[in-house]
């Protein structure tokens, strides 16, 4: 007779797993899988879940956090930023793992971004008012090759006044002769696998929604630290912040604040700031971040950012207007209308040298510490070893002023009304590269940052292009369609006279279409997107002239007479924000760093354009 149980498997059953459970040892592994199947399958649905329970931990071995830390740590190096987050989520081992201070430190030293100890700082603030403006006279820049009658010149109209610019204008006549990344929890160990294994595909957060803010009042642009205790440098928090910073970059979430407008404060300027240039001092426990500014009133002015006050003028050095100021390693550099150089020591706040070298307005200076460079109306570049000035090279072969000057160690590269970017040896003083016809009109303002170049032109566009490979992006619609004598000049020019094309994207990203420039064999028609780019791409553009051009890692920063500041994605040329309502008269001058913008202008406003509201960043340096 067979006997069924009330579980469902009979005594012939329990016989049979009673006699293979004694030969389990020394069965095969194939022998027991198969005992162990119909084991389970002999048990009943409602005891099969506590077993999958118990043997869960037997099917999750944690191979990583395993071994041991070193080489776990090194594992986790090659992840990206966005990964290590989500791998501080699988386990309390893991957490350990990826929170690891030297795998953030690492990221961040990738990116050169550096902790500091944090320091009291204390909120100014800053009111709008209506700014009528003011008469012009040289604004640091040359003229096309071109413009013989002064086309540019004439009457502008702001704010129901016109004002007439002169002789010594910018447009002067002159001829070719003469929020931490959000992570999610992966449901099995196979979900954390394939993490591991998209290791090599970073993605950036997702990003915001834009965040507008009211531009009429703002606090200081830089936070508070309630004490002065030494912190523990934690660079995962480092790197989180910065990327918060950068997304506020994107959604264009800032707090716009006036620094001086006019009349206020009591020692400001009192006309036109053509240049500005953010410093940090060495030993930030004494000064930390300051902000220069040169002015048509023939001063330098030193302002500390935390207290809103000017702490320093530098006058009587200039005769004429400051157009353009170099700050590093102590010293500040400055170039004017009255056809000098002037440098000064600011540790020991004397004055250093008077450069009266050029023939007509100094329109550029910048130096490092292995020499100076000045340019200038008069058509040419000088160098000078630093920081004696010992001159050193007289650089002629631009045809118009040159505008812009940049340099990076041994490179010099130098901008035109001539509408060419020249490239120079330092060292020797040799022409490397001439890029002719590099905008279609001349070149107002370049950023230097090996192996790039941006510049902008009073064509209203920017141009970025790597020099080493020539590719790069463009936001002129030349690159569309341009006439064969404008392919004909685009080139480079070598030193023995060869010429390589180059090879330049226009990318419109409202209307989403692309265009490929001059030596990709397109000359006409869209590589992709949507139909022609017509008034769409007006919105990305600049209206006027673009004075001033600012380099950085992820970013390119202009700044342009239409009274705008635009931000771009530095690897595709994408616009990022579109920042307007700070200024009432053209921009001149913008410099800017992870936490902010500052600009400068006619208007005598110099605004701040805070994106660390809320954020502290007492221990970023920058």
């Amino acid at each position: 007779m067979i006997i069924t149980s009330d579980e469902g498997f009979t005594n012939d059953d329990i016989f049979d797993v009673d006699k293979s459970s004694l030969a389990i040892g020394g069965s095969s592994i194939r022998v027991r899988e198969e005992i162990a199947y119909r084991i389970l399958s002999s048990l009943p649905r409602s005891r099969l879940a506590g077993i999958q329970r118990r043997i869960a931990p037997l099917l999750q071995f944690d191979l990583v956090g395993s071994l041991p830390t070193e080489i776990s740590l090194q594992i986790f190096s090659c992840l990206s930023s966005q990964i290590l987050l989500n791998c501080a989520l699988v386990s309390r081992r893991w957490r350990t793992l990826a929170d690891d201070q030297s795998l953030w430190k690492n990221l961040c030293n990738s990116r050169g971004w550096e902790w500091k100890q944090p320091s009291r700082t204390h909120d100014f603030d800053s009111r709008f008012s209506q700014v009528p403006t003011g008469d012009s006279d040289d604004e640091g820049m040359g003229d096309d090759e071109d413009d013989e009658d002064g086309a540019d010149l004439g009457l502008e109209f702001v704010e129901g006044e016109h004002v007439l610019a002169d002789e010594e204008s910018g447009f002067a006549s002159m001829d070719v002769d003469g929020h931490a990344p959000t992570a999610s929890i992966s449901s099995t160990s196979s979900s954390i696998l394939q993490s591991l294994s998209s290791l090599l595909f970073d993605s950036p957060p997702p990003r915001p929604p834009p965040i507008r803010r009211n531009r009429h009042s703002a606090p200081s642009i830089l936070p508070s630290l309630s004490s002065y205790q030494l912190l523990k440098p934690n660079y995962k928090r480092l790197h989180q912040t910065h990327r918060r910073l950068s997304n506020r970059f994107h959604s264009s979430s800032y707090r716009l604040s006036l620094l001086q407008n006019r009349g206020t404060p009591t020692n400001a300027h009192t006309n036109t700031i053509y240049c500005l240039q953010l410093y940090t001092y060495p030993s930030p426990s004494t000064h930390g971040q300051t902000l220069f500014t040169g002015s048509k009133d023939r001063t330098i002015r030193e302002w500390n950012l935390t207290t809103g006050c000017v702490e320093r003028v530098i006058k009587g050095v200039h005769e004429c207007s400051v157009l353009s100021i170099c700050v590093s390693g102590g010293f500040v550099a400055s170039g004017g209308s009255d056809r000098r150089v002037v440098v000064w020591d600011l540790e020991e706040n004397r004055l250093v040298k008077v450069i009266c070298d050029h023939e007509d307005s100094v329109l550029c200076v910048r130096f490092d510490e292995q020499r100076l460079v000045s340019c200038s109306k008069d058509r040419t570049v000088r160098t000078y070893s630093f920081p004696d000035l010992v001159p050193q090279f007289v650089l002629g072969a631009h045809r118009a002023a040159v505008n812009a000057v940049s340099l990076s160690k041994t490179l010099i590269v130098s901008g035109s009304g001539d509408r060419s970017i020249r490239l120079w040896d330092a060292q020797t003083g040799k022409l490397l590269r001439t890029f002719e016809n590099h905008h279609s009109r001349g070149i107002a303002s370049i950023d230097f940052s090996p192996p790039f170049v941006i510049s902008g032109s009073s064509d209203k566009h920017l141009r970025l292009f790597d020099i080493t490979t020539l590719q790069g992006w463009s936001t002129s619609p030349d690159f569309d369609n341009p006439p064969s004598s404008f392919l004909d000049s685009m080139s480079i020019s070598g030193v023995g006279g060869s010429s390589v094309g180059v090879n330049s994207t226009m990318i419109c990203h409202v209307c989403g279409s692309m265009a490929a420039g001059p030596g990709q064999g397109n000359t006409g028609g869209e590589a992709s997107g949507s139909g022609l780019m017509g008034m769409d791409r007006i919105r990305c553009v600049h209206a006027d002239l673009v004075r001033s051009v600012a380099l950085g890692e992820e970013f390119v920063l202009s700044g342009s007479y239409d009274l705008s500041i635009k931000v771009w994605e530095r690897s595709t040329g994408k616009l990022v924000a579109d920042l307007t309502g700070g200024h009432t008269g053209r921009i001149f001058c913008i410099g800017f760093d992870c936490t902010k913008i500052v600009s400068c202008g006619e208007d005598q406003r110099i605004c701040i354009w805070d994106f660390s509201h809320g954020i502290d960043t007492s221990f970023i340096k920058l």
